[in-house]
């Protein structure tokens, strides 16, 4: 009758096992989903960078007299495939964004340019990439949330320095010029 209190320390052994198993798995699973996540937004990023040349091309025929709004697009799209950090991205994603609404703003002017149905598609196309990515600028804030949740609450705060994870990640957030409404300047 003496054998069953062997099983008590054995027990107890495989739940704190268990728990110790759990833990570094959710940090490991919340950290890739980061990562995963940050992948998402710079497909999109990329997705959008690569219709800015269709759009310029479009816009040039109609908008001779917008120079300046022209170059700022081109030159918005280079910076954003230079950029290397996921700020250095966000930043230059973000001029590209308000340097494409200054364009869209633009093109209200030139009704010819506005019944083009290129135009149309690519607008189109365009809105729906900034879908996308405010879409995944979302997911990746809220997986940034439960992963520094995780990682700063106790057991989790336990585990993360074990796993060299107990930095907490950074989130995207706008910034001030993006909060700005677009500023049309007509040449």
């Amino acid at each position: 009758m003496v054998w069953w209190i062997w099983l008590i320390p054995i027990f107890i052994i495989v739940i704190v096992a268990l728990i110790v198993v759990y833990y570094i798995n959710r940090i490991i699973v919340l950290w890739n989903r980061i990562d995963n996540a940050w992948s998402q937004i710079d497909v999109q990023l990329k997705k959008r960078a690569d219709l800015v040349p269709n759009l310029v091309e479009t816009v040039k025929g109609y908008m001779r007299h917008e120079r300046k709004a022209i170059e700022m697009v081109t030159k918005s799209r280079e910076n954003l495939l230079k950029a290397g950090t996921p700020q250095a991205k966000m930043r230059a994603g973000s001029e590209l964004a308000t340097a494409l609404k200054t364009i869209f703003a633009i093109a209200e002017n030139y009704p010819q340019l506005r019944a083009s149905e290129n135009f149309k598609l690519l607008q189109e196309q365009l809105e729906g990439i900034e879908n996308k990515i405010a879409y995944s600028r979302q997911f990746y804030n809220d997986s940034v949330l439960s992963f520094n949740n995780m990682i700063s609450t106790i057991p989790g705060a336990w585990f993360a320095p074990l796993l060299g994870k107990n930095k907490q990640r950074e989130y995207l957030e706008i910034s001030e010029r993006e909060r700005k409404p677009v500023e049309v300047e007509f040449e």
